[in-house]
């Protein structure tokens, strides 16, 4: 099994067309320079090669305070095309997500106060990143052909996968490593 070091880039040199483009966007705008306090990860499909034509790249933060993530997302990126933030409480959870556009890429910055490992966009990663790693080319162009018809990339695996219930619980209940119990609402 192929091991990568998502919590570094510089993967991304190696890795295909749109992975290199996004490798040039975010060192060129210095994205993980500034927001390296914040324990930055590029997570989602880009990093794991399912991605489609209009794949944005997600970028998961870890916060200890609020205020200063704030700070730093909005005087830094908040004069790009497209800029949003909003502070949202998801399961429980107090959560900042910032939406911008860098040259040809949709950017969404997500902060919440918990390490990033333990985000659940993450560990969806990293089950998805074992699973392709398993099954091979077949399976990533098939999530590719459903996410192309419209499906999100967490209902696609489990379709594939036969995985019953909540694809996204479903999906954590791989996960070896963690409790996906920790996550319910």
């Amino acid at each position: 099994m192929l091991v990568i070091n998502f919590e570094n880039i510089l993967y991304l040199q190696q890795g295909s067309s749109v992975q290199q483009r996004a490798y040039t966007v975010l060192t060129s705008h210095n994205v993980f320079t500034i927001l390296k306090s914040f324990e930055p990860i590029l997570t989602g499909t880009i990093p794991i090669g399912v991605n489609v034509e209009d794949s944005d790249l997600d970028i998961a933060c870890c916060w200890y305070d609020i205020r200063a993530f704030i700070d730093c997302v909005t005087e830094n990126f908040s004069s790009h095309s497209g800029f949003s933030l909003r502070e949202v409480i998801l399961k429980g959870r107090p959560t900042v997500i910032a939406n911008f556009r860098l040259d040809d890429f949709d950017i969404e910055i997500f902060g919440q106060n918990r390490p990033v490992k333990d985000q659940e966009s993450f560990r969806h990663m990293m089950v998805e990143y074992a699973l392709l790693q398993e099954h091979g080319e077949t399976l990533r162009q098939q999530v590719i052909a459903l996410k192309r018809s419209g499906m999100k990339t967490e209902p696609a695996f489990a379709q594939l996968l036969g995985l019953t219930g909540d694809p996204y619980l479903a999906l954590l209940k791989l996960d070896k490593g963690q409790d996906p119990n920790l996550f319910r609402g």
